[in-house]
């Protein structure tokens, strides 16, 4: 079993970090999650939204360690997620289902108003990775681990790509508003 954890904070506001990590898929900086399906979402009693997403994705891997273990073109995962507005916390747990008697990956991403400021986010990440009945588990374990570590930085990317892209659309509601108003207040002024 392997444990990988990494930290990273972002420039930006809780609201706008969680409206991203919702729309984060797909992207072309992280072209392996290739579907999302929401198979159950609710509020409960204290005003959390609870989501449970299944997740199809193409995870890459050397063609040999595919082999070695019988992998599919396509895996699946289990992703349970908890959005708290109250207290700024959205949490998101996933784990494989695809291959899960030989390989599991539980992660764990949450994003949180940052401590000392606001207008920062906090996102902390834990897996753990267990390989079990294979030969070279250890090695195994190492290899998905690294993926991690490249995955993460390209998570990161992703983030701040469709930050930018919720920030630019905002910007062309922003002007097709202001040309509407344009349009409407001198007609309205003439009645």
């Amino acid at each position: 079993m392997r444990i990988w954890t990494s930290e990273h904070t972002f420039e930006h506001s809780w609201d706008t970090v969680v409206t991203a990590a919702w729309r984060k898929y797909p992207n072309p900086l992280n072209p392996s999650v290739v579907g999302l399906d929401v198979l159950d979402r609710s509020i409960d009693a204290e005003g959390k939204l609870k989501s449970h997403r299944l997740m199809s994705t193409s995870w890459g891997m050397p063609g040999w360690v595919a082999k070695l273990i019988g992998m599919q073109e396509s895996a699946f995962a289990s992703e349970h997620s908890v959005v708290d507005p109250e207290n700024k916390i959205f949490t998101l747990n996933s784990r494989n289902l695809t291959l899960s008697n030989v390989l599991t990956v539980n992660e764990q991403l949450t994003y949180s108003q940052h401590p000392t400021d606001p207008n920062k986010t906090l996102l902390k990440q834990e897996a753990t990775v267990t390989v079990s009945g294979l030969p070279l588990c250890n090695r195994l374990e190492k290899m998905m681990t690294d993926a991690m570590t490249n995955n993460a930085n390209k998570g990161r990317q992703a983030m701040e790509f469709v930050i930018d892209k919720i920030k630019k659309e905002a910007r062309e509601l922003t002007t097709e508003a202001h040309k509407c108003m344009d349009n409407v207040l001198p007609k309205t002024n003439s009645l």
